[in-house]
């Protein structure tokens, strides 16, 4: 009997654990190259993503742990610095645009308070149908690249 427990609470906790450790991170490899570089949204923030952050004005940071291709979103977790929601995990979902001058592509925080990568993935996705309301109510942020100069970039 003390076996059987033992085996029992060995897999449970290696189940536990690998939520994390299920997600792969190989895949951070297949990111679009239009979604890398630096970005302003039509709201005037910038940002810079490269294939390890997802960095959002000066103050919030996501570490990209997971870029599903077949599903066109991102998994991060929330840097412990943020000033909201931080140590969470976050799924970044994407959709791209036709037709629509400079702004080639829009992003939705699905979710942005999940506790753990697992959640974040198992949230339903956004209604890429539905450009202007599908991301919880509200329209996708719409994105265009930006040069910036050498001495302006943040490093990430």
């Amino acid at each position: 009997m003390k076996i059987a427990t033992f085996i029992i609470a060995y897999w449970l906790l290696f189940l536990g654990c690998g939520t994390t450790a299920k997600i792969n991170r190989q895949s951070l490899t297949q990111i679009p190259s239009v979604l890398l570089g630096n970005f302003m949204d039509d709201y005037g923030s910038s940002y810079t993503i490269t294939s390890k952050i997802w960095m959002h004005g000066a103050k919030s940071k996501y570490q990209l742990l997971h870029y599903s291709k077949k599903g066109n979103y991102f998994i991060a977790k929330n840097d412990d610095a943020n000033p909201s929601d931080a140590g969470l995990y976050t799924r970044i979902d994407i959709m791209y645009f036709n037709n629509m001058e400079s702004w080639q592509w829009g992003y939705c925080f699905t979710a942005y308070k999940s506790t753990t990568a697992q959640e974040a993935i198992n949230t339903i996705a956004a209604d890429t149908a539905n450009p202007r309301k599908g991301c919880n109510g509200y329209p996708f942020s719409r994105m265009k690249k930006v040069m910036v100069k050498q001495n302006e970039q943040s490093g990430y």
